[in-house]
């Protein structure tokens, strides 16, 4: 039928029947809020580049994650700012680190049971030279050795998940590190534990803000030999593949906005639950806009997370969650 048989906007005459007919939904069950930990008691440090973002002591972080289990918020995502760094990231697998020690502290707090409590594994937080693994000489430059690596981040992953961790999330793009993390996990009794692997994550440069917010900016070089080259969709879906082929149970696209086309084609290619990052530099362009009045806050914060459920991400891991959930309330 063509027109004026047929008329689209029939169903778009009201509030109701445009909600009756909506095809994407976002509920606050669905978005996932980063938090930052930082050593110290009753710290509550702004993050300058991130407006309404925090890097919190424990205690505060408590308050932040109370509020975000009030809202019907799905889960927090933890990275840690340790108060020293070395070139074996101690810091991130030592049981006394930041993270092992705040996932300790919401585990005992019975307001929070409805709340996953995901830990990111990375070291370029707790490592002096801010790279995602160990570096090693290779004749006159310096490169990030993947299978030591691998063997640093699997002994990350198992203190984290012993300290209380819901779900263990490796986002270093090592080769390997799904199936090194998943043996480790399951030889100490955590066979239950799943694995959220940041699939696919590509080489930004929408995440500036965070390297302020962890203090991980690399002392010298780029992430792009490890990282994703944002050209290449084909090579994103191996790395899909691989991550599911070595028993990821979940799947992270990071970031998300820049790569709604990666997100709708790895949604096709795979049936595992499927996140995506709406990273710190597309939270903070927003805010830049919405500080200079160019664009209406609550109406473009929303359609930004709605495109990202579109291409197919079944949860959003957002700095948005709490504004968001508070909307949809």
């Amino acid at each position: 039928m063509e027109f004026p048989t047929t008329r689209l906007r029939r169903l778009r005459g009201s509030e109701a029947m445009r909600s009756l007919v909506r095809e994407t939904h976002l509920r606050p069950d669905s978005l996932i809020y980063p938090l930052f930990l930082c050593p110290g008691e009753g710290i509550r440090k702004p993050i300058s580049s991130m407006p309404g973002c925090f890097n919190l002591s424990i205690d505060e972080a408590l308050k932040e994650a109370r509020e975000c289990a009030a809202l019907g918020i799905g889960g927090l995502l933890l990275f840690g700012i340790p108060s020293e760094k070395d070139e074996q990231a101690t810091g991130a697998w030592s049981d006394d680190g930041i993270v092992q020690t705040g996932l300790r502290a919401f585990k005992q707090d019975r307001a929070l049971d409805r709340l996953l409590i995901i830990a990111d594994v990375c070291v370029c937080e707790y490592t002096s030279h801010g790279h995602c693994g160990v570096v090693v000489r290779d004749g006159e430059h310096y490169i990030v050795d993947n299978d030591a690596s691998v063997a640093l981040l699997t002994r990350s992953a198992v203190s984290l998940a012993r300290a209380g961790a819901d779900i263990i999330a490796p986002s270093d793009m090592m080769d390997g590190r799904v199936a090194g993390i998943r043996a480790a996990l399951d030889a100490v009794g955590r066979d239950r534990t799943p694995i959220m692997s940041y699939s696919a994550k590509f080489a930004s440069a929408f995440y500036g803000p965070f390297r302020e917010a962890a203090g991980s900016a690399p002392q010298f070089g780029d992430r792009r030999s490890y990282q994703m080259d944002g050209a290449n969709l084909r090579e994103a879906m191996r790395d899909v593949e691989q991550d599911v082929m070595e028993g990821a149970d979940m799947i992270l696209m990071k970031p998300a906005m820049a790569y709604l086309d990666v997100i709708r084609a790895a949604r096709e290619r795979c049936d595992l639950p499927m996140g995506a990052y709406q990273v710190s530099g597309e939270y903070s362009m927003l805010h830049a806009a919405f500080q200079r009045g160019w664009l209406e806050p609550e109406r473009t914060m929303m359609e930004s997370l709605l495109s990202i459920r579109r291409a197919g991400a079944d949860f959003i891991v957002t700095y948005f969650a709490k504004a968001a959930a508070r909307v949809l309330a």
